[in-house]
């Protein structure tokens, strides 16, 4: 799924860009060697997106990044409660707090880490008679993947209890996490490292679902409508991004093509990466390709919030569509397969 940018501020590849054109080629250059060939990839992309950096913006990458290696630094020499501590005094608990965050997921093995090896229904053993909160908590820390088959597997009056609370999830304590992990695998020896990382959320619950089959879906977000329908709405809302587009079947493209706005379809692609770009003006005729290429050309800079309206009237017509049942979008389970 692309990366999107989080509502009230910039992205964590924005804010990468950003550095990067802030530090000149030669250091960037330098950065490069150290990525894979797919993060030079998608960086790259980023940086060839960034129109314009204000002076504001830089400012504040530049600082985030000074305080994020200062901390790394600060763990180096006496672990996460020095680092939380010096941290604390110097930007105050909260900022402090944001930054362990951000750190703990990259320099530490996250909680959990030997379920995520383990066969998910072997976990649902273990799980499937512990209290919604507790399963929640597991799920967000397991890959999507497993998450959506244990989701799938749980009875019906639990699943959209479950992923509601996964989504409602905030931080949890290093103690409960420490303690539901001991309950879980009893055999696990070596001491849990403290993890103040965030888990759950609602891309966490939408990655979950994205997994799991049709039937599934269904029944936890119309349960989920019925106890929290703002939270419905925008779980739905994320269920389906533009640039998933990409993998829907041809006959799906070329009927979501006759029912969108062209209009719409223009702005969406200005911005869109070369693999949704192709995709969609291979299931266009030679010469409505050529048009849409000329008038692209020709439309000049356009606003990104423009673009982002444009590909979420696109987005709720593929919707429209798949609930009419006139396209398949792919999922995890095995309902979506065409035979």
């Amino acid at each position: 799924m692309a990366k999107r940018e989080r509502k009230g501020g910039l992205s964590g590849r924005q804010k990468a860009a950003i550095l990067l054109i802030s530090l000149g080629p030669d250091v960037s250059a330098s950065v490069y060697k150290h990525l894979s060939e797919e993060e030079i990839e998608k960086l790259t992309l980023e940086i060839s997106n960034v129109r314009q950096v204000t002076a504001e913006q830089k400012e504040e990458v530049l600082e985030e990044f000074r305080q994020l290696a200062l901390a790394q630094d600060y763990i180096a020499q006496g672990g996460i409660a020095y680092a939380k501590e010096v941290l604390e005094k110097a930007l105050g608990p909260d900022k402090a707090m944001q930054i362990i965050n951000r750190l703990t997921s990259a320099l530490m093995v996250r909680p959990f880490d030997f379920a995520r090896k383990a066969d998910p229904m072997q976990l649902l053993n273990f799980i499937q008679n512990e209290h919604p909160q507790t399963i929640a908590l597991i799920l967000s820390y397991l890959e999507p993947a497993q998450a959506g088959q244990i989701l799938s597997a749980l009875p019906q009056e639990m699943q959209a209890d479950v992923a509601r609370r996964i989504a409602l999830m905030d931080s949890t304590s290093p103690e409960i996490i420490n303690e539901v992990e001991q309950i879980l695998e009893r055999r696990l020896s070596a001491t849990v490292v403290q993890d103040y990382t965030q888990a759950g959320g609602i891309e966490a619950v939408v990655e979950v679902l994205n997994q799991v089959d049709r039937s599934t879906e269904r029944t936890i977000l119309d349960a989920l409508e019925i106890q929290d329908p703002e939270l419905a709405e925008e779980i739905k809302k994320r269920m389906f991004v533009f640039e998933d587009i990409v993998t829907l079947d041809h006959r799906a493209i070329q009927r979501v093509i006759r029912e969108v706005d062209n209009n719409d379809l223009m702005l969406a692609l200005k911005v869109a990466s070369d693999e949704v770009k192709n995709i969609i003006f291979r299931n266009m005729s030679t010469r409505m390709a050529e048009t849409f290429k000329e008038e692209m050309e020709y439309m000049g800079p356009v606003r990104l919030r423009d673009v982002e309206e444009a590909q979420s009237r696109i987005v709720a017509v593929i919707r429209r569509l798949e609930e009419a049942g006139e396209i398949v979008i792919a999922r995890g389970g095995g309902d979506d397969i065409i035979v």
